[in-house]
């Protein structure tokens, strides 16, 4: 395994990597504090990797009633982000993404003081704000489809998106489900089971066992979705109410804090009325 590489970009982020994980990170505020953030961000990644590895078997079994004790870090916000949905299918693997992004950003604010920062991991983001500031990002079905603004009033630090389309399996038809949520491990989790959510059967969607396509898969035997062709509009309707629904219910358990999702250029939004158009849009 290649070491961990720390690299600033340019525009003057700070790109990390090391095998699978790849970060894009933003700080803002003073000079010297941004400068102590990146090197806090790079030190703790350096190990991020290797303990993951070290508890991988146990972060791939599915998660039931008895807690699963894990040692690192990570691997606890992991745990803890899937937890709330013991009663279904789900690993610790779910959450991967946004636990590694909250780990970073944790790592990078410790102690400095920043107006505002996010670590992007594959576009589930981890975000730190300050009184009074704001932050702005996009949300991706097929292109750029919206954007949301996260405030400092409002309780949502984190942003996932999942889908077939993306960079893990999922057993829905979702091109997107993206979540809001008080963490990027929340909102990772979150977004797995929503995307799930939004399915229907029809001839044009294709489905292959997890295992066939990666032997590694935490998903073992369970079908996943590999296409999706021309569906018909009341199918794409019913899949996305059924996706509105989950999101709906997780609203009210306080797990998330709203949800966009798409299929095929249709889209539905689940959040309070109230913030609709602050939410999305």
């Amino acid at each position: 395994m290649n070491g961990a590489i720390a690299v600033r970009l340019s525009d003057g982020r700070l790109h990390l990597q090391h095998g699978p994980i790849d970060l894009i990170i933003e700080a803002f505020g003073a000079p010297d504090e941004i400068e102590s953030a990146y090197r806090q961000a790079a030190d703790r990644f350096d190990d991020i990797l290797p303990t993951l590895v070290g508890e991988l078997p146990m972060l791939r079994r599915q998660v039931g009633d008895a807690y699963p004790l894990l040692q690192g870090p990570v691997a606890r916000r992991m745990v803890e982000a899937v937890w709330p949905y013991r009663d279904m299918f789900i690993t610790p693997m779910a959450a991967v993404a946004g636990a590694v992004a909250d780990e970073l950003l944790q790592a990078m604010h410790a102690g400095r003081s920043l107006d505002k920062a996010y670590v992007n991991n594959g576009g589930d983001i981890a975000i730190h704000l300050s009184p009074g500031q704001s932050l702005r990002a996009g949300i991706f079905a097929r292109a750029l489809d919206g954007a949301v603004e996260f405030a400092h009033g409002r309780p949502v630090r984190g942003i996932a998106t999942s889908g077939w389309r993306g960079r893990s399996f999922s057993l829905g038809i979702a091109d997107s489900a993206t979540i809001l949520a008080a963490t990027a491990a929340a909102a990772d989790a979150a977004a797995t089971v929503v995307a799930n959510a939004v399915n229907i059967d029809h001839p044009a969607i294709e489905r292959r066992p997890a295992r066939e396509l990666d032997p590694d898969s935490d998903l073992l035997d369970l079908p996943v979705t590999v296409s999706v062709g021309s569906l018909p509009r009341p199918l794409i309707d019913k899949a996305l109410a059924q996706g509105a629904a989950e999101a709906h219910r997780l609203r009210l358990r306080g797990l998330i804090d709203s949800a966009a999702l798409s299929v095929q250029g249709h889209w539905r939004i689940e959040a309070d009325r109230r913030d609709d158009r602050k939410a999305v849009r």
